[in-house]
């Protein structure tokens, strides 16, 4: 049985059926080869195929008015106009209503099999991304966080099961993990969602103004203090309040907040009058606050209460199989926000070979150097496909800076990419390597590029 997808051919040349159903079942695909239009009409109703070529001059039913049925009937599959050197216009007029290329006779065997390598490829980039959008959907139970990881859909249950709660909350994760949409996320799904959100970044303030920012101040507290301001947990009151970085606060700082945390009770600075608010707590930080605790810069007790849920997100390299849906959420995401900024470009695409080098990348900067990525990459692209040239130089040359050892395979691998990447087309890429263009889409389906 064969391991590729399924073709149907229409065509009212015996010999091109006959021709291009030995061709393409060479190469591993299942065939259909119709010579009547009519019958092709029942056939896409009750089967599904990958990709159709379908004959631009025929009778009853011309080649445009079958492509629109199959569109119609089955727009996931991709089809291809089979033309004559004297109807090129005609085949222009199909790409624009619906098909993806098309194919001059008379062409030769090898050529044949070539120009279905591509169409292929395209057509499961298309499924793959369908897929993604499907599965971002599906994810999508925390917002902005989407991930099929199962140690990041651990935290996002214990994130809800604590949410309705007034037990406070400690986030640990590197810098651009989503400590913030974490969160964001037990807000929302706590009673407190239309009451304040209020964040506050520990290590932005010097400890002067964290103090006023956080507990507020009254007239004449300090100099700069010309009239009365309140802080962050009064902002709150009722809500909830996000302590980012919560491993800067300095020492005397921390007191504070540890009276505050036992008592929910403040004083303004400069004033003696005890106020008293209903905020809850969650705080984050990228550091080991263990090590903090050792060396003495951050208070036990205030660790412990802080500390009551620990919610450790990892890195993403550590969860390799988020990256392809996040590639594709936030392209979704960038490609929307240029076409509401005055522009119809399309949806850019992105390449098998762009998507191996980002899913291969360790990403130090995590999800948030992800994200600027894209956005990157989607105004680069102008609404085509996003090529490995859209990638930072730094995303494309961390593969050539490790130190161990590489198989035979990575680096065939690591050469064909790059001979790719420099190559105007296919064919040149292949004369550089010394293989034939046929052996070079058998190694870039192996390799994913």
């Amino acid at each position: 049985m064969s391991t590729r997808g399924r073709i149907l051919i229409v065509d009212d040349e015996a010999n091109i059926l006959k021709t291009m159903t030995i061709c393409l079942e060479s190469i591993g695909f299942a065939v259909d080869a119709l010579n009547r239009p009519e019958q092709a009409l029942d056939r896409i109703v009750t089967e599904r195929y990958d990709i159709a070529f379908v004959d631009l001059k025929m009778y009853p039913i011309n080649g445009i008015q079958l492509l629109q049925e199959i569109k119609r009937t089955s727009p996931e599959t991709t089809v291809v106009i089979i033309t004559a050197h004297g109807s090129i216009d005609s085949a222009v007029e199909a790409i624009k209503k619906g098909a993806y290329d098309y194919l001059q006779k008379p062409f030769e065997f090898k050529e044949l099999q070539l120009f279905t390598e591509k169409v292929w490829e395209h057509h499961t980039l298309e499924v793959q991304v369908r897929n993604l959008k499907a599965q971002i959907r599906e994810l999508q139970m925390g917002g902005e966080i989407i991930t099929r990881n199962e140690e990041m859909r651990k935290m996002l249950d214990l994130a809800l099961q604590v949410a309705d709660s007034t037990i406070s909350v400690l986030i640990e994760g590197e810098s651009g993990t989503g400590k913030e949409l974490f969160a964001h996320f037990i807000h929302k799904n706590s009673q407190r969602r239309d009451a304040p959100f209020i964040r506050v970044n520990c290590a932005a303030l010097a400890e002067t103004l964290l103090e006023s920012e956080l507990f507020g101040h009254v007239k004449g507290a300090f100099t700069g203090a010309l009239k009365d301001r309140i802080g962050r947990f009064e902002m709150a009151d009722g809500g909830t309040i996000f302590l980012d970085e919560v491993a800067e606060i300095p020492p005397n700082i921390q007191v504070k907040l540890l009276r505050f945390l036992q008592s929910r009770e403040f004083e303004r600075v400069g004033e003696s009058i005890t106020r008293k608010v209903d905020v809850r707590v969650i705080a984050a930080t990228n550091r080991n606050l263990e090590e903090a605790l050792r060396n003495g810069r951050f208070r036990d007790d205030l660790y412990y209460r802080l500390n009551a849920v620990r919610i450790k997100l990892p890195p993403l390299r550590e969860r390799p199989e988020d990256i392809p849906l996040l590639v594709h959420h936030f392209l979704l995401k960038f490609a929307d926000q240029l076409q509401q900024n005055g522009g119809n470009k399309p949806t850019p695409n992105i390449s098998p070979e762009t998507l191996g080098i980002l899913t291969r990348y360790q990403w130090p900067g995590n999800v948030r150097e992800l994200e600027n990525t894209m956005e990157r990459a989607v105004i680069l692209s102008r609404g085509g496909t996003i090529e490995p040239q859209h990638l930072p130089e730094e995303i494309l040359n961390a593969g050539s800076e490790q130190s161990q050892p590489l198989s035979l395979e990575e680096m065939e691998r690591r050469h064909i990419a790059r001979v790719l990447r420099i190559s105007k087309d296919l064919e040149e890429a292949a004369r550089i390597l010394g293989i034939d263009p046929a052996t070079l889409w058998r190694k870039r389906k192996k390799h994913n590029l």
